[in-house]
């Protein structure tokens, strides 16, 4: 029953170019802090709060068909033996460029969120942590904001398929709206999607207003939280007491499903979010304390964006990782981790949850107050 973390490698082949904003190294630098921390166990380690690492398993075509089309499956492969072909399907451009290999790549992220649920469900873990995952913009016959394959529909679909009775709660709290996931299951009324992000009139993908609720059989499982620029913690804290606990609760899931982008940390290049590193340790705390109450415990965390990828997403994913082991870490850095942030560039911070936060006016604290809550209880109203 040890928690797992499904990993290796060759998914760091997920790179869409040296100089694309979504860099492999923050799932790297974020597995080399956990394992400086000593979460992750080696050898005959006997103790059972560590994790251990799980490769990912392959995925088959019939399951990437779940949730894409078959033209998109093979425009993919196409450019991913040869990145200057023209194959449309939003593959090619400045967000989604071609590389060889791309297929198997994305192809193995999306084993690895697979694998990570399978596990769960199989009831062979409690807990599991894909941090490679969480590509959720990609749609059924396109790629979109970084993302060639939806690692998160793939898997929720696979396991609806070999479950049909399964209900899951997937709860999404990257900066940006969870537009791909919300697409493939806006009618599916087993499946509670859940996006806190910013709104979408300020940024990409200009989706996830409080108005889109499902359709059909879901609707009413299709909840979408757009909050202002520069919400932070308090927000966050407010949405999860106001709106995500209730609904959970009521759904009652077998399991629950989050990704964790950290792309809402106000530092993040690409965002106008306030969330800051202690802010995430709180969040995590109360999705691995929700799960615990409604499903037994049983929580699948994914990856996502994050783009200040040096010193703030390997930070927050750490704590994500002691939230999923229900431990409390120090503050202090491990220096062998400092060391590398340095080699590489950056200016590493002296502790763990060092974060000044962002500077706001008491204005503009006012105004993301009142429009978190306007939001709420637009959501609540129904």
């Amino acid at each position: 029953m040890r928690p797992v973390i499904v990993h290796d490698t060759h998914l760091d082949a997920y790179d869409l170019a040296p100089w694309h904003p979504l860099r492999p190294e923050r799932v790297t630098l974020a597995l080399d802090l956990i394992a400086a921390y000593g979460l992750i166990a080696t050898g005959d380690d006997p103790e059972p709060d560590r994790f251990s690492l799980l490769p990912p398993r392959p995925v088959e075509r019939a399951t990437l068909l779940l949730a894409h089309d078959e033209a998109y499956i093979a425009a993919v492969e196409r450019a991913s033996a040869d990145p200057d072909a023209r194959v449309g399907h939003g593959i090619g451009t400045g967000d989604n460029p071609a590389f060889e290999g791309m297929h198997e790549a994305a192809a193995r992220v999306a084993g690895a969120t697979c694998t990570a649920l399978d596990h769960v469900l199989s009831g062979r873990a409690t807990r599991a942590f894909a941090p490679a995952g969480g590509l959720h913009h990609a749609h059924r016959d396109r790629a979109a904001g970084f993302c060639v394959y939806n690692d998160a529909a793939i898997a929720i679909a696979r396991a609806l398929l070999e479950r049909p009775h399964l209900r899951i709660a997937y709860i999404d709290i990257d900066a940006h709206h969870a537009d791909g996931v919300q697409e493939a299951f806006y009618g599916e009324p087993r499946v509670l999607t859940v996006s806190i992000h910013e709104d979408g009139r300020y940024i990409f993908p200009g989706t996830g207003s409080y108005r889109e609720r499902g359709a059909g059989e879901g609707l009413g499982t299709t909840v979408n939280v757009p909050l202002p620029p520069y919400a932070g913690a308090r927000s966050y804290q407010l949405v999860m007491s106001e709106v995500v606990a209730p609904l959970v609760r009521s759904f009652t899931p077998d399991v629950i499903v989050t990704q964790n982008g950290a792309d809402a940390h106000w530092s993040d290049p690409l965002t106008s979010l306030g969330m800051t590193v202690p802010g995430y340790e709180m969040l995590f705390t109360r999705l691995s304390t929700l799960a615990d109450e409604v499903c037994d415990g049983r929580l699948v965390a994914l990856g996502g964006g994050g783009y200040s990828w040096l010193t703030v997403v390997p930070r927050v994913w750490t704590l994500l990782a002691a939230s999923l082991l229900r431990l409390d870490l120090p503050d202090e850095l491990p220096t062998a981790w400092q060391e590398r942030v340095h080699a590489l560039g950056g200016e590493p911070p002296m502790r763990l949850r060092e974060d000044p936060g962002p500077d706001l006016d008491d204005d503009t604290v006012a105004c993301v107050k009142h429009d978190t809550a306007h939001v709420i209880s637009r959501i609540m109203a129904g």
